[in-house]
């Protein structure tokens, strides 16, 4: 087992392609996408986002500790611009490094 980062971000499905590419560009190769997500904010009790619930996405991303700097660098315009929110976490991976680096 070993620490990795886990990323997720919910965001508008119209932001989709910018957010991965931005993965991609952060050397994040693997993600999951579940669409349609619904949901009430933290903030002031209202919805997060200013489009219908079904137009949102969740993206849940993977990253060694090292990357998440260049992830946060390139996600961050996207989110404060076009909106949406991001969470990092520490979790276990149990599978081996020589796997994690092949995503």
């Amino acid at each position: 087992m070993h620490l990795v980062k886990k990323i997720e971000i919910i965001a508008n499905s119209f932001e989709l392609g910018k957010i991965l590419d931005s993965l991609d560009k952060s050397g994040i190769h693997g993600h999951a996408v579940i669409r349609n997500v619904a949901g009430k904010g933290l903030r002031d009790g209202s919805e997060d986002l200013d489009m219908t619930m079904l137009d949102n996405v969740y993206i849940l991303a993977f990253c060694m500790p090292e990357q998440i700097k260049t992830v946060v660098e390139n996600v961050r315009p996207l989110l404060n611009k076009f909106g949406g929110t991001c969470y990092v976490s520490d979790v276990m991976e149990i599978r081996s490094v020589k796997c994690i680096a092949s995503l």
